[in-house]
């Protein structure tokens, strides 16, 4: 519970009633909770001050407002700043100094949320744990992630995005995490970035925030392993798929479900089974199970933890519609690493019929755009995938560097469901995969 008096403390605010108390922030009033309060945020297309009344009628406990808004008649109860999202950063960087949690800072160009959640699962078996909801890990998700974490929770487990040279840095000096988990480095956002090498000196800069006390996890087979190690100020604890001397080593039992034996220092511990395919979800799954280890949770209650495991939003979301055809809906979003991955991890499906694989988009890859598209073409066009289906303007790359014969392209997502319609067969399986705004989930509709 914060007090609306502590919060206005915290933001250099003003309210009329600070005894006033709410559990939780939410800045859209179609996501208010009874109790929370609600943060009337401006946006591009919508004033949120516009919908105070509403988010009270929903059962807010107190609004966030600026100081000149005038409110109507006993609209109420108030926290009056100057800048409401400026005072959500406030806010949570003051009751980061309360929160009793060990922290974890997550981050990877690929598999981060996924990460999260596993490690979020594993933790829970520990103890009481807060993770990021959704996609919330930027200048305003993380500050409304920390205001949503529980007084009395023991772990929290924080996602940390970054599109931007800096964002991490930012991220980090905000949240001041005691661990850090880096899940990949690919070519995420390579726009901005030039390389590899400055996405990993993005990423590792929550590496480099940890204190001495503190610990970084990262995997041997890290595409900018060295680099990261580098970077730690903290001891790091190094997991692998490989090398069978790492201190957490998992040896793949069936990598169409996720099974895995892990060993540490050389002694097999557990099996854990995800549910997920591909040896990168093993991978996920490892720095998250070593992460845990570390924060002293045993391994057997960290094995159960993930019964009936799921990961939220459009991420590898596996459903049967339409006549016995399987949809893997994997297009939550996309960069060029997790796109082959996610190609090679479908290639390897079981499937009564034959695979389709319809991919969009990839945004935010700057002057490599083109290459990095041909890329995934030739990636897709070598894997055991029957046909390859691309949609929207820079995917045409994709479609040049595939046979003839099992390749088509469509402008919109709406001229692929309507094509898809009649070609799809019962046995059929079918891929959907592309960055978050081709919205490619609609050829599900």
């Amino acid at each position: 519970m914060i007090s609306a008096g502590e919060f206005a403390q915290w933001t250099g605010g003003s309210t009329e009633t600070p005894d006033a108390g709410f559990e939780g922030v939410t800045f859209d009033s179609r996501t208010v909770l009874p109790g929370c309060l609600y943060a009337a945020l401006d946006g591009a297309s919508a004033d949120g001050h516009s919908f105070v009344e509403k988010a009270f009628a929903s059962g807010a406990a107190a609004a966030l407002v600026r100081n000149d808004w005038e409110a109507p008649a006993g609209c109420g109860p108030l926290i009056r700043v100057e800048n409401p999202r400026k005072a959500l950063t406030l806010a949570a960087r003051e009751y980061r100094k309360v929160l009793k949690a060990k922290v974890v800072g997550v981050t990877g160009s690929a598999g981060k949320t996924t990460t999260k959640e596993l490690l979020s699962a594993f933790l829970g078996a520990g103890g009481k744990t807060s993770k990021t909801a959704g996609n919330f890990n930027n200048d305003l998700g993380l500050p409304v992630t920390m205001l949503n974490t529980c007084r009395d929770a023991d772990f929290a487990v924080w996602e940390m995005g970054s599109n931007h040279p800096g964002e991490i840095g930012y991220l980090v000096e905000l949240a001041k995490p005691d661990a850090g988990v880096i899940s990949s480095v690919g070519t995420a956002h390579i726009e901005f970035f030039k390389d590899q090498d400055g996405i990993a000196r993005e990423k590792g800069a929550l590496f480099a925030s940890l204190c001495p006390s503190g610990f970084a996890v990262v995997s041997r087979e890290n595409e900018r392993f060295s680099v990261l190690k580098d970077m730690s100020v903290a001891r790091t604890v190094e997991t692998s798929m490989v090398d069978t001397a790492a201190p957490y080593y998992a040896k793949t039992i069936d990598e169409n479900n996720g099974v895995f034996d892990v060993f540490e220092n050389g002694e097999k511990v557990v099996r854990i089974e995800t549910g997920l395919p591909g040896e990168h979800n093993v991978s996920n799954a490892l720095v998250a199970f070593a992460c845990a280890r570390e924060c002293g949770v045993d391994a057997e209650s960290c094995a159960k933890a993930l019964s009936g495991f799921v990961l939220p939003g459009h991420r590898w979301n596996v459903i049967e519609r339409d006549g016995n055809i399987t949809y893997v809906n994997d297009a939550y979003n996309a960069n060029p690493t997790s796109m082959e991955v996610s190609l090679k991890t479908f290639a390897k499906m079981e499937c009564k019929g034959r695979k389709i694989a319809v991919l969009g988009d990839m945004f935010e890859l700057g002057e490599k755009c083109g290459e990095l598209h041909s890329r995934v073409g030739e990636v897709a066009d070598v894997l055991s995938i029957d046909f390859v289906f691309t949609v929207g303007e820079l995917s045409r790359s994709i479609f040049d560097r595939v046979g003839e014969g099992k390749r088509m392209h469509f402008e919109t997502v709406e001229d692929a469901r309507e094509y898809l319609a009649d070609f799809l067969k019962s046995g059929d399986a079918v891929l959907l995969k592309a960055s978050r705004g081709m919205r490619l989930e609609n050829l599900l509709k």
